[in-house]
């Protein structure tokens, strides 16, 4: 005979095991404030769908530049070639926002090749066809970052101001420097033009790539949104005058020359753009 205390132990299906306990009063509250956030972003992202992409393919601009200087998922061709798709599409959605009325007239020409979104736009489809480079992608790069920075503060505020502090603190940094990046993106598109001469005398560009790029750099010095093309070159004109001043007088000469080349070369001032959010 068996005693009970040698009976095989039985585990009824309605016990509850101690690891599958409900959750305690101080694990709803979170549950329910996660599910609240998921609500309301995806509130945000279906009334801001137009913003929402922009913040998506700013991220990834930024993926696939950090894809072309480490080419562990892609080729470098392949994340050269996403970058600069990713930011026309970018540049289609901001002329949509700031465009929308499509007509074939001259004033409707003036205001479109006016938008800075037309100008990367263009920008895009100069380089596409051409070498890959890092310069080239470093004005998209930090242009993305900005703008995606800003974008996602917005988003952190939704969710909670003592949410993601690393990120606030990032995006901080980046809005301290906006002045600085946007300066620095300036002279990196000034930077490019000779770099585009060099790569059509060494076959890796049309003809009409430094052609091109001299009427889209025109277009970024006439820019009414952004000063800084044109603070760039004043700049740059200071640093040179000051070398040709420091230099023998044959080479102070040549750098005048090509001073006073550039100087006729850029267009009148323009006018300030009018506020617009």
């Amino acid at each position: 005979m068996t005693t009970p205390t040698d009976q095989p132990q039985r585990f009824d299906s309605g016990v509850i095991n101690s690891s599958e306990e409900p959750p305690t009063q101080q694990e709803q509250p979170q549950q329910s404030q996660s599910q609240n956030v998921q609500t309301k972003l995806l509130q945000h992202f279906q009334t801001n769908r137009i913003d929402s992409a922009l913040w998506a393919l700013r991220l990834l601009v930024i993926f696939f530049t950090v894809s072309y200087v480490l080419p562990i998922f892609n080729s470098q061709q392949s994340a050269f070639s996403k970058v600069l798709l990713a930011n026309a599409a970018i540049s289609a959605l901001r002329l949509h926002q700031r465009v929308p009325a499509f007509s074939f007239s001259r004033e409707f020409l003036t205001r479109l090749f006016g938008e800075d979104s037309c100008h990367y736009m263009m920008y895009s489809l100069i380089f596409f066809n051409i070498r890959q480079s890092l310069l080239v992608l470093i004005p998209v790069l930090l242009y993305s970052i900005l703008h995606a920075s800003s974008y996602s503060l917005k988003l952190l505020d939704l969710i909670g101001h003592n949410s993601w502090w690393g990120a606030r603190f990032i995006i901080s940094i980046v809005e301290f420097q906006a002045a600085n990046i946007l300066k620095a993106t300036a002279f990196c598109e000034i930077f490019i033009m000779p770099y585009a001469i060099v790569l059509t005398f060494m076959s890796h560009a049309g003809l009409m790539t430094p052609i091109i790029y001299y009427h889209y750099l025109v277009m970024r010095y006439s820019s009414r949104r952004n000063p800084y093309p044109r603070t760039a070159f004043a700049e740059l004109r200071i640093i040179f005058e000051a070398l040709a001043a420091r230099s023998p007088p044959a080479v102070g000469k040549i750098i005048r020359g090509g001073i006073g080349v550039v100087n006729r070369l850029a267009p009148p001032q323009p006018q300030p753009a009018p506020a617009q959010q």
